[in-house]
């Protein structure tokens, strides 16, 4: 049996690894693959199920792949409650505790998660409840099970763990899908867009512009990585610079009826 678990964990690892240079072409170096190989050997992690991805040269663990990890480690419950003399709900402002049981009748592991306006991306905007409550259910399972690595949903950013990686053989009409096995476009760009703590909006706006389409969504792929990696450029030479370019696109917004 132990011989056949070991077997079993070589394929994943296998599979593991495959995949995350399929996905992630000309960003996978050595150490990434190490780390990748140490996290399925310790944990059973499937990158194919979505508990791993890789953001800005670093691997994070998702919410669904520390719920399977708790689930083949045979959790026993999770307690999770608002501390209410912390929160604030007419401003956004949240904290949960959450408490992880390893087995019944043993004491938990804690783990606390905040959210409001001001730590979360703007994407999320209005959903800080949620994130407080994921981030503090996220934080306990790492302590229960002595997961070293941050999760996604700590950054604020869900759109990263709701899909996990796919391989799809054929590109939607615009060509903006993963067929070649890239991340989405969409996923770097929402990835510029935290890390500078861009206006969405104004963003699509600019896209739209530089790409010559009515929508973002109407551009080809081709153009879409063009423009990311325009923007990716300005953000780091000037932010300054781009945030009054962005803002220029506001008289756009108010010109509309």
């Amino acid at each position: 049996m132990k011989r056949r678990s070991v077997k079993n964990s070589r394929r994943l690892i296998r599979a593991n690894l495959a995949l995350a240079k399929k996905l992630w072409p000309g960003q996978i170096c050595k150490s990434h693959l190490k780390a990748l190989e140490n996290l399925t050997l310790s944990y059973g992690i499937s990158l194919g199920s979505g508990d791993l991805h890789l953001l800005e040269n670093r691997w994070y663990v998702t919410h669904s792949g520390l719920l399977s990890l708790a689930e083949r480690k045979g959790c026993s419950g999770i307690r999770v409650e608002p501390i209410r003399s912390f929160c604030d709900p007419l401003s956004n402002r949240w904290v949960f505790r959450a408490i992880v049981f390893k087995k019944s009748g043993l004491k938990g592991f804690t783990g606390f998660g905040d959210a409001n306006p001001s730590n979360i991306s703007q994407i999320v905007r209005g959903a800080e409840m949620r994130v407080a409550e994921t981030r503090a259910v996220n934080r306990a399972l790492r302590k229960a099970y002595g997961i070293g690595i941050c999760s996604v949903e700590e950054l604020g950013l869900h759109s990263f763990a709701v899909e996990p990686p796919q391989d799809r053989r054929a590109d939607p009409p615009n060509g903006n899908g993963r067929a070649t096995g890239q991340p989405r476009l969409r996923d770097k760009l929402c990835m510029l867009i935290r890390k500078y703590e861009l206006d969405p909006t104004l963003v699509k706006l600019y896209a739209a512009d530089f790409c010559g389409t009515e929508a973002l969504r109407d551009a080809s792929r081709d153009l879409v990585e063009t423009f990311i990696s325009t923007l990716a450029k300005e953000a780091a030479k000037d932010r300054a610079a781009l945030v009054c370019k962005l803002n220029s696109y506001n008289q756009v917004v108010e010109t509309k009826p």
